[in-house]
């Protein structure tokens, strides 16, 4: 492992270090998925109905959303790696409690204790990640962090959805608990341990929200989310929409090659080129949304389309985050878990409107969630640049392309 310097930060990426924190982000999105891939045989297990199974997945997102900033901003001050300890602790706790509940108000309950978890978890990394290496690697280090988010939805979940349709769905949740309690263990004696910083009038989420640069970039991630998230949560009628030779099976495929593909390039040009990353990924998932619209299920140029997509959705989160931590100097956990608040409501916004448009505008179908994904993608190509000047003043390394 890399050696640390007295300035407290490594000279040189921990590959180990790193990856045990990705890890983290790994069992993180699982953590948080996993009831949506053993829907039917939760429903079955419990008698209820599916939306009430559906509503563990809803309700861990609003946990999420809502206390991050709270939070982390009361727990700024405790060392970063005690304090991600306690949040595995959390999670390996709501999942292996999850996996022992004979009610589904407790379930409820325990989907609540991940939600805080991960509301607090997702910016907090980041940022921990960020005082572990120089300004030149901060990028890369939060690329590296959050590739476990990609991987986990692209190889995590069918593995553990297997092993939920196999063995039952107790058996997946204390599997991932079980899991989640190994890393927390491993963390304790590999982490390095990174002082918290007191919370104070510079610090605060609303001298954060007071930055232009970062009301610029929470508005891209507004748009882009929207643009992801409201198709992406329909893409099983997508996929049925425009005949997609392979199914549902293929076109996730072509997706996770492209987001695995997308997230190690960018880990090679994050820190130099973030600007030129966000445009390009951008301009990637438009032209994927105009294929979806122009060709429709055409073999060969749907796979294509789903391939871009994917490239396009690889990156999204650790974009975002690298352009908030370099545009603060300290609090760089309280601007992350404002970004990563906007990133969860954007989420709910893009699903309920994508509902809405299924329910009110029956004749155009998914191919109106596909216009609008389109219209978001295009909104955030002109936002990015038209507003390029103002973020090369506001910082130059979020920009240089």
């Amino acid at each position: 492992m890399s050696a640390i310097a007295p300035s407290g930060k490594q000279q040189t990426l921990s590959w180990f270090v790193f990856g045990l924190m990705s890890s983290v982000t790994f069992v993180g999105i699982l953590s948080e998925l996993m009831p949506s891939g053993v829907l039917p045989q939760l429903a079955a297990g419990l008698g209820v109905a599916d939306t009430r199974i559906g509503f563990l997945v809803g309700v861990y997102a609003l946990a999420s959303a809502v206390f991050a900033i709270p939070v982390v901003s009361a727990t700024l001050a405790v060392n970063r790696k005690t304090l991600l300890i306690v949040l595995l602790v959390g999670f390996a706790v709501s999942n292996i409690v999850f996996a022992l509940s004979p009610s589904y108000s407790l379930m409820v309950a325990c989907r609540i204790l991940g939600g805080v978890c991960a509301g607090v978890m997702w910016p907090m990394i980041a940022a921990y990640g960020t005082r572990l290496v120089p300004d030149n690697m901060q990028g890369r280090a939060i690329t590296i962090i959050m590739a476990g988010n990609t991987l986990g939805i692209s190889i995590g979940m069918p593995v553990m959805t297997t092993i939920g349709v196999s063995f039952g769905w107790r058996a997946e949740f204390m599997v991932l608990g079980l899991v989640i309690a190994a890393i927390a263990a491993l963390s304790h004696f590999v982490l390095p341990a990174v002082a918290g910083e007191k919370l104070s009038k510079s610090n605060s989420p609303l001298a954060v929200l007071r930055n232009r640069g970062i009301l610029i970039v929470l508005l891209l991630t507004f748009l882009t989310v929207m643009a992801h998230y409201s198709i992406y949560t329909y893409i099983t009628l997508l996929v049925e929409k425009i005949r997609f030779p392979g199914g549902i099976g293929m076109a996730l495929l072509f997706f996770g090659v492209g987001s695995i593909i997308s997230v190690f390039g960018s880990a090679k040009y994050v820190d130099a080129h973030l600007r030129g990353l966000i445009e390009s990924m951008l301009v990637t998932g438009a032209v994927a949304m105009a294929l979806f619209l122009v060709f429709a299920g055409t073999p060969g140029v749907s796979h294509v389309a789903f391939f871009l997509w994917g490239i396009a959705f690889g990156p999204l989160v650790s974009m975002y985050q690298a352009a908030v931590s370099k545009l603060v100097d300290e609090a760089k956990d309280v601007a992350t878990s404002v970004q990563s608040s906007v990133f969860n409501f954007s989420i709910m916004i893009a699903t309920w409107i994508g509902g809405l448009l299924l329910t009110q505008l029956p004749e155009s179908g998914v191919k109106g969630i596909v216009v609008l994904s389109l219209a978001c993608f295009v909104a955030a190509i002109v936002v990015a640049f038209v507003v390029s000047r103002t973020m090369r003043a506001s910082s130059p390394a979020v920009v240089k392309s």
